[in-house]
């Protein structure tokens, strides 16, 4: 019986929807040629690695941009390569900021565009509309006839754009302070995100969607709706690419990036067994590219804040000891090495012959069933270490941060409550608005790209 960390029952067209299906691919497969593949898909996984990804940010002046874009790559406005934030117009330019840990994930702060005399169509000549893969359009108060100007233009070069209405922590605080006795959360932002959406159909814009976010607890509000649809509105490589670059400030922002990195564990595994193998120390009858794997388990760690600088960060943040925060890690080792790959490898050995059986009974997968136990090990590995990747990120969340712990976190393998939202990609704006306005998150950052900061 196959052990649980394989799909059962595999076909020809899952196995190569799950490897990316093309015509060159399926010709090596079905002539069975195991170096032809293994290259074609080495070629796929460096683009998946490198594809760069532009994200542009603009709004009026003081409305949170540079904030926003230091806080999206997991910094605060102190960090030494942060955007420089302050109450008057900052940014004179674009300026691009590459993300700390993935350098092809870059976000530029735009010039504002609160000028009484602001001209869309030269301002997206200005600012090159055409480098950005989308951009977020903010306000920290009402939209403006510039906003909806710019919106309009956007949507006319066939560019998505999402529109934020930031700082709405300090709405909810002067209103807690005015009204204590009449107080209500979800009143308040219900009446921002109406009058938000009125004033933006006002000037012609259809059916506009506004995510409410603070950006200095990015977690509360609609950032989780905000997430998901800038993740729909990407091409599968853009998409992994900004889901890894991306702060962990909630469990479905965890969930997603597990998601993706699941479905690369295929072309991980057939790389590594196929393109410069070589026997596993220990594991004589398992061979594969070990340097590969160790970056690969690098990779997860890095993305779900786990590496020892992230760690040393989150502890120096939120004022935890860092032993209390190793002590919510079910693996304490905070850097891989080919050892620990291979002994690894050794462990996921015991159960995999099941999994290579099952391959070969798949006509078309010749040259995996080549290598098949190689291969059965290499992909269990993979997937064993991910899962424990990722129960240990949300256990550190808990763990960091005890006495406001994140509703929704879930230990891996406990089932989920209900759906996680509907389609929200809409006419350029994208999103949508069926989340609860009082749902919070978690109200600190573990950080997915560059270590820890509390917001």
């Amino acid at each position: 019986m196959a052990s649980e960390a394989f799909p059962s029952g595999l076909s020809q067209s899952k196995m190569l929807e799950l490897l990316g299906d093309t015509r060159a691919l399926k010709e090596a497969f079905e002539a069975g040629d195991l170096p032809a593949v293994a290259a074609m898909l080495q070629s796929t996984l460096h683009s998946l690695e490198n594809v760069r990804l532009d994200i542009g940010v603009t709004g009026g002046t003081g409305s949170g941009k540079s904030t926003f874009v230091n806080a999206i790559r997991g910094l605060g406005d102190e960090d030494p390569t942060s955007a420089c934030t302050g109450v008057v117009e900052m940014t004179m330019a674009p300026t691009p900021y590459l993300h700390p840990k993935y350098p092809n994930v870059i976000i530029w702060d735009l010039p504002g565009i609160g000028a009484p005399a602001f001209q869309a169509d030269k301002y997206v000549q200005r600012v090159l509309l055409d480098r950005y893969d989308f951009l977020l359009l903010l306000t920290s108060e009402s939209f403006t006839a510039n906003h909806a100007r710019l919106a309009r233009e956007i949507l006319q070069q066939g560019k998505r754009f999402y529109c934020v209405r930031s700082k709405v922590d300090v709405d909810i605080a002067a209103s807690r302070s005015r009204r204590p006795s009449s107080f209500s959360e979800e009143r308040v932002l219900s009446q921002i995100r109406d009058d938000c959406v009125q004033r933006l159909e006002a000037e012609g814009l259809k059916d506009p969607k506004v995510f409410l976010l603070s950006m200095f607890e990015l977690g509360k509000y609609d950032f989780d709706l905000l997430e998901e649809a800038m993740v729909r509105g990407l091409e599968s490589h853009k998409r992994h690419a900004f889901l890894m670059a991306l702060p962990n400030v909630s469990k479905p922002t965890l969930e997603r990036k597990a998601a993706s990195l699941r479905k690369h564990i295929w072309l991980v595994a057939t790389v590594a067994c196929g393109a410069n193998p070589s026997p596993v120390p220990g594991v004589p009858e398992v061979a594969c590219d070990l340097f590969l794997l160790t970056h690969s388990l690098e990779g997860y760690r890095h993305s779900l804040g786990l590496d020892q600088h992230s760690l040393i960060r989150l502890a120096g943040h939120t004022g935890r000891p860092l032993h209390k925060i190793l002590e919510a890690l079910h693996d304490p080792k905070t850097k891989v090495t080919e050892a620990l790959v291979a002994e690894r490898l050794g462990q996921a050995s015991g159960d995999a012959s099941a999994f290579s059986q099952e391959l070969l009974n798949v006509p078309i997968l010749g040259p995996l069933a080549a290598c098949g136990l190689s291969f059965a090990t290499v992909y269990r590995m993979l997937r064993t270490s991910l899962d424990m990747a990722v129960r240990d990120a949300e256990n550190v969340l808990l763990q960091a941060f005890p006495d406001n712990p994140d509703p929704d976190c879930k230990l891996l393998g406990e089932p989920d409550q209900g759906p996680q939202g509907g389609d929200l990609s809409g006419t350029g704006a994208g999103g949508g608005q069926t989340r609860s306005a009082g749902s919070t998150g978690t109200t600190a950052a573990l950080e997915g790209g560059g270590g820890i900061r509390v917001w």
